[in-house]
């Protein structure tokens, strides 16, 4: 655990007798050299408890569900081809009272619609929630459409909120008969506070007498010092780590069998987060993230480059004057191969990221052949951390 001292000079001008000008000026450099040499903790290495855990129960809770869009300007689907936008507006009609099943329905004012939401948590009965519509067939804008009542559904099967209004598009879609212009995304739009919760999710927070907090990026020493940060805060042994990810909190006698106040102390706590060492790797866009405790022993590496080009130069034959012939294209292709061959290029064994990051930079390679590099290093045993390839 990471203790931070802080040095507190206190001096009181009272007591010091003909204490001039020029006097406090020394006395001031003094007290901000003093400063300058107390032992600091880096705050980068310390995190909040509330913000590298989860608090059990405390969770989101996704919401779907299927309606229909009106009002659009005649960029709606074409029922011929969407034929569930088709059957969905029968049946709302009907249960409208209105039998449209033996008319040809030749609208494209109405989209099928997925809409989406989250229930955050504790939310309660009649609030508010934003909802996110997006399409599901031919149509192509959603601008200036209305979503009709449309249940939201969990993953139980439950209607926990009716979703409604007007829908706000951040895109456009302008068209003409030889040129399209297409901003942004127009088949996905958004309502503000469009859906109102109908049902809660019975949890009740204040009835707990144990909580399990999940840490967001599981290791056993973080979680360790998770347990020891509460416990010295606390006073007591309530707080144990289970696991590398799960920390278990019982809730001590003082608090009253309130655990909320628990929490709200709990998670203002700071600890040094620890993680394995690690490498991570986007071979799409050649992307390298390394962590602070990588470590390299000491290699050679030499790298080839090998270029290969062709450059296709055709010629047109032509048949001599007055002659029968046809002019004919010949191809002609030129081909070279290029290998460039480095020496041996010495990286040493590294106590810091620093010196790792200037040890691979010394090759002068690219971030495509530094990833290949790294995961020859990796195979011969010399790198002492783990490789996430995404």
């Amino acid at each position: 655990m990471t203790v931070t001292r802080t040095l507190a000079l206190r001096v009181s001008w009272m007591m010091l007798p003909n204490f001039n000008s020029l006097s406090r000026r020394a006395a001031a450099a003094l007290l901000a050299a003093a400063l300058m040499l107390a032992p600091a903790t880096p705050a980068a290495a310390l995190s909040r408890i509330k913000d590298i855990v989860d608090f059990e129960g405390i969770r989101d809770n996704m919401l779907v569900g299927y309606g229909l869009v009106v009002g659009l300007n005649g960029t709606g689907d074409t029922l011929n081809q969407a034929i569930f936008t088709r059957e969905s507006l029968i049946g709302m009609l009907e249960r409208l009272g209105v039998n449209a099943r033996d008319n040809g329905l030749r609208t494209n004012n109405v989209a099928a619609v997925m809409v989406t939401a989250t229930l955050p948590p504790f939310a309660r009965q009649g609030a508010h929630i934003d909802v996110t519509v997006s399409t599901l067939g031919n149509s192509k804008s959603l601008l200036g459409g209305t979503l009709l009542v449309t249940p939201l559904l969990g993953a139980d099967g439950e209607v926990y909120a009716i979703a409604q209004g007007d829908v706000t598009i951040n895109g456009f879609k302008a068209q003409g008969d030889s040129a399209t212009i297409i901003s942004g995304v127009p088949t996905t739009g958004r309502i503000s506070s469009g859906g109102l919760i109908e049902r809660e999710i019975n949890f009740s927070l204040g009835d707990q007498r144990t909580l399990r907090l999940a840490l967001k990026n599981p290791d056993f020493t973080t979680a360790r010092r998770v347990a020891l940060s509460i416990n010295d805060f606390i006073g007591t042994a309530c707080a144990t780590p289970e696991d590398s990810a799960t920390v278990r909190i019982t809730l001590p006698d003082h608090f009253n069998g309130n655990i909320v106040d628990l929490i709200t102390d709990v998670e203002q706590l700071v600890v040094d987060t620890d993680q394995p060492a690690k490498i991570v790797i986007d071979e799409n866009s050649g992307i390298i993230v390394m962590g602070k405790d990588v470590r390299v022993s000491t290699v050679a590496v030499a790298q080839s480059n090998l270029t290969v080009s062709i450059a296709e130069t055709p010629v047109a034959s032509q048949p001599a004057p007055l002659s029968n012939g046809t002019t004919t294209v010949l191809p002609r292709t030129t081909l070279n191969v290029n290998e460039v061959n480095s020496d041996l290029a010495l990286v040493k064994e590294s106590v810091s990221l620093q010196q790792l990051v200037d040890g691979l930079n010394a090759l002068g390679i690219s971030p495509r052949d530094l990833i290949a590099i790294l995961q020859a290093i990796k195979a011969s045993g010399a790198l002492q951390a783990d490789i996430q390839v995404l």
